[in-house]
């Protein structure tokens, strides 16, 4: 047996939860990765929404997607993932099957713009609304930083209380490595 690390295990997840023609919302689009996988995953009957508040990921993403030539799988929002109710349409609701969430700040970018618990807990609440039975949202919670470790604590306290007859929750961790390493915690809609 090979253990996954952290974000081999996300994606682990992700391949379990999404099929062809399914929706995705990659909350934290990032330099794109996710939301490239995500598309590769929902196929060309499906589609991914992408959220983030920097120009600069909403740029490298464009990009990478483009290059992957994935555009007409993908919606690209430069807005806070907690307005994920504003974005996607009613009728795809149903078909809602899975989000991910790198917490934190954009790699390569400005280390003092970071994801903030308010609009994290917004957003998975809505998801969770939204979302039909077996949703999934996957959060890879990275805490070596101040405002990390406020929301890493924010998010276990919000998950620890859903109620088990709502949500199955799992968090995923390395005990024994140094530095803070990230976790994940996953939620399945019941």
């Amino acid at each position: 047996m090979k253990v996954f690390g952290v974000l081999p295990f996300a994606r682990f997840i992700l391949e379990n939860a999404l099929s062809p023609g399914d929706i995705a919302v990659d909350c934290t689009v990032g330099n794109g990765h996710d939301t490239v996988y995500l598309a590769t995953l929902v196929g060309d009957a499906g589609h991914v929404y992408g959220f983030d508040i920097q120009e600069q990921a909403i740029s490298s993403t464009t990009k990478l997607i483009n290059e992957q030539k994935l555009q007409k799988r993908v919606t690209l929002i430069h807005s806070g993932h907690e307005e994920v109710r504003s974005f996607i349409p009613l009728d795809k609701i149903s078909n809602l099957k899975a989000a991910i969430f790198n917490l934190g700040y954009l790699p390569g970018g400005d280390k003092s713009i970071v994801t903030k618990s308010t609009s994290t807990l917004a957003a998975v609440s809505a998801l969770l609304d939204m979302m039909p039975k077996g949703g999934t949202i996957v959060l890879v919670i990275y805490h070596g930083h101040e405002e990390g470790k406020v929301e890493k604590n924010s998010v276990l306290s919000f998950v620890e209380q859903i109620d088990q007859r709502h949500a199955h929750v799992l968090k995923y961790e390395f005990i024994n490595q140094a530095n803070h390493p990230p976790f994940v915690v996953v939620l399945e809609k019941r």
